[in-house]
């Protein structure tokens, strides 16, 4: 079978409704949950602002748009190498450089929504993928691997979303010994439904925040603040998550979007 039969598959199955294009994507907007630093850090990502210019009026009789103020890691959105100091050297580790031909791939859910609500410290390790793929097959070179928290379920509640006291953020997230290992299978990135890619504790790991240090140091990306994974499949998925082209971005929030085969 040539790829022209494989696409014309494809198209047919998506216009017949046989594939289902998930949203994995929040509301971008005012009240999206933002990440907040430690103190001894000088700024936040500013809230988001949508402004208006005109909507049918004096200022535009017959056009409504808007322009905006966010962050570039502001809601669902992606992490390119350079966003961390290890990936600085990467001539394609901006959004506008990155090769595309790897944002559109196989994507590996990893369920472990029951163990993250029962502790929001949860971390996941080499041994729950290795289980994990026993059951559901190898994750492959060239494949996202997301995990499933379901923390999806707070994004309308900052405080509860970002779940800090004064012992900082508790969220669930990699350990570096899986990031390493998922690293070494070949991965393209690795996303989560929490704020960061890391979890609230990161900062006390080795190397602290290994998601963002060992990823971006091997030149792979980040999604956070996934949303909807409950309705993907473990494996048989294709996620498109494409940045803006920013010049010399160090991330962008984007439009994640799944294609899920209907059984």
């Amino acid at each position: 079978m040539t790829s022209a039969n494989v696409l014309g598959q494809l198209a047919g199955l998506l216009a017949s409704g046989g594939i289902e294009v998930v949203d994995c994507s929040g509301v971008l907007g005012p009240e999206t949950p933002l990440l907040k630093l430690p103190p001894d850090f000088a700024k936040d990502t500013p809230p988001i602002r949508i402004h208006r210019i005109s909507e049918y009026d004096q200022d535009g009789p017959f056009w409504a748009w808007n322009w905006l103020e966010l962050g570039e890691h502001s809601g669902t959105h992606f992490d390119a190498p350079h966003h961390w100091i290890t990936g600085k050297d990467y001539p394609d580790g901006y959004t506008d450089t990155l090769d595309v031909q790897r944002l559109v791939a196989p994507v590996n859910v990893l369920d472990f929504s029951a163990e993250c609500a029962a502790d929001p410290d949860f971390l996941l390790t080499v041994d729950h993928v290795t289980a994990w793929e026993a059951e559901h097959g190898a994750i492959n070179a060239g494949e996202w691997v997301v995990l499933r928290s379901d923390w999806d379920k707070f994004t309308n509640d900052e405080a509860a979303f970002l779940n800090a006291n004064e012992t900082g953020p508790h969220t669930p997230g990699p350990t570096p010994e899986l990031i390493q290992y998922l690293i070494a299978k070949g991965i393209v990135g690795w996303g989560s439904q929490c704020i960061g890619t890391d979890a609230g504790q990161a900062g006390g790991m080795n190397p602290p925040y290994p998601a963002h240090n060992l990823l971006h140091a091997n030149n792979r990306f980040g999604l956070a603040s996934l949303a909807n994974l409950s309705k993907l499949p473990p494996k048989g998925a294709i996620l498109v998550a494409a940045p803006l082209k920013i010049k010399n971005g160090t991330g962008s929030p984007i439009r994640a979007l799944a294609l899920v085969p209907k059984a």
